[in-house]
């Protein structure tokens, strides 16, 4: 465990505001200065700038760093947000089917943050696996035009499914702000 003295430095590569993970013209998060129009365009632009949120938190570290707990006690790593995450968009994507759902990605409970190992494999399956479950959730979402449509076998609205994904995205993107300057300092939204 470290100690106090073995803390990293906090630093952005922010130069406009210091409270920012990068200046705006290079955050990719700021793709243009309108407001999305609309309810689907609204909670689609929410979800993705929090997917986004979570890789810019990862990006650039190798795999003992993403796999590191920092934040002792807890098991979370952001190797294992980005594992978590990816059987967070199967998981809600199973509660708008009729059909089985499918198996999860980790197995057992919690499988995705003790199987988060310093691994480079395992740190590429874990992109892979989010990249694949986010587009398929991305278009499961896209085949209800009715935000408001009941599916699945406990009747959900979409629009339900899309304000638990973004309320559990940013929940973990808090997470991440955590993990991330423990691991090298690094701070910003």
């Amino acid at each position: 465990m470290q100690g106090m003295s073995d803390e990293p430095a906090r630093w952005t590569q922010a130069t406009v505001y210091p409270d920012m993970w990068a200046d705006p013209d290079d955050d990719p998060r700021n793709r243009d200065s309108s407001s999305p129009d609309g309810e689907r365009a609204t909670l689609l632009d929410f979800l993705t700038d929090y997917r986004i949120t979570l890789r810019l938190k990862c990006e650039g570290l190798d795999a003992e760093q993403l796999a590191r707990r920092s934040v002792p006690p807890s098991t979370m790593s952001l190797l294992g947000l980005l594992r978590h995450l990816a059987e967070v968009e199967r998981d809600w994507r199973n509660w708008i089917t009729d059909g089985d759902p499918l198996p999860k990605l980790y197995g057992k409970r919690d499988a995705d943050f003790h199987g988060a190992v310093a691994e480079q494999s395992v740190v590429d399956s874990a992109y892979a696996d989010l990249a694949r479950e986010q587009a398929a959730t991305d278009a499961a979402i896209a085949g209800f035009p009715d935000l408001g449509e009941r599916v699945g076998k406990d009747d959900m609205a979409i629009r339900e499914l899309m304000v638990h994904m973004i309320d559990e995205y940013a929940r973990h993107c808090g997470h991440a702000d955590l993990l991330r300057e423990c691991v090298d300092g690094r701070v910003g939204q």
